[in-house]
């Protein structure tokens, strides 16, 4: 798989619905920050999505390593989990935190 690159890698990523923040269709509050790694194309035709995990105040952008890929296997929309540099997030607690949005979705988590 094409996105596997960013796994264990440094990336800087756009946050565009950050933390507290409401969907803008759906309205449901994000409890991450969540956003995308600029000038990349994910199969759905838009920048790779990415969710940050373990920053807890809103941010604009964050440069962070990406711990696991969230591969949605009924939607061709993959998401990398970026967290900070010295944290870890076990597949649970990754399930745990994803699962306002993944909900609703078939997917599986890809790591190293």
């Amino acid at each position: 798989m094409e996105n596997e690159k960013y796994l264990d890698q440094i990336i800087n990523i756009k946050i565009d619905r950050k933390f507290g923040s409401a969907h803008p269709k759906h309205g449901f509050i994000y409890p991450v920050n969540y956003g995308y790694v600029p000038n990349t194309i994910s199969g759905d035709g838009e920048e790779l999505d990415a969710y940050l995990l373990g920053v807890f105040q809103p941010v604009e952008e964050y440069e962070g390593k990406c711990i696991a890929i969230i591969h949605r296997t009924d939607d061709d929309d993959d998401k990398l989990v970026v967290v900070p540099i010295d944290k870890y997030y076990s597949d649970d607690a990754i399930e745990a935190l994803t699962e306002f949005q993944e909900q609703y979705f078939k997917h599986v988590l890809i790591r190293k």
